[in-house]
């Protein structure tokens, strides 16, 4: 399913709570965020159908992430200021590097819009055996 950015723009506009990082990007950015958000979603999640709302949901989040401050702080800059403006320090990134996990960035809304879409309830916590 080939997205559609200004059906992303309306949904984007009328649904999400953070916005302005989407609003400000241009229409190549937004097609781009799109692509890989509908890429990683059908990726993690293969046997299920992926509804366009829940790429739009993931493509705000990833447009957020990959914004300019963000992107500084995944090149490992720790801090920096702007005399007389600002002050910005970073904690420890959560993409780090080009190769990171964007399955890590999935947000819960997007997951339970697949689980609605296919009837079953999906969720980010893994369950997995442990050793003592």
């Amino acid at each position: 399913m080939a997205q559609n950015v200004t059906l992303a723009d309306h949904y984007i506009t009328a649904n999400c709570a953070d916005i302005e990082d989407w609003t400000e990007a241009d229409a190549a950015k937004r097609q781009r965020m799109l692509n890989v958000a509908e890429r990683t979603l059908i990726r993690t999640y293969p046997k299920y159908t992926v509804p366009d709302a829940a790429v739009y949901e993931f493509a705000n989040v990833l447009t957020i992430a990959f914004n300019d401050t963000n992107r500084l702080a995944r090149q490992g800059i720790t801090g920096f200021s702007v005399t007389g403006v600002a002050n910005f320090d970073f904690k420890d990134a959560y993409i780090t590097g080009p190769d990171a996990d964007l399955r890590k960035l999935i947000p819960q809304t997007a997951i339970d819009l697949i689980g609605a879409e296919n009837g079953i309830t999906l969720s980010k916590r893994r369950v997995g055996w442990v050793t003592l």
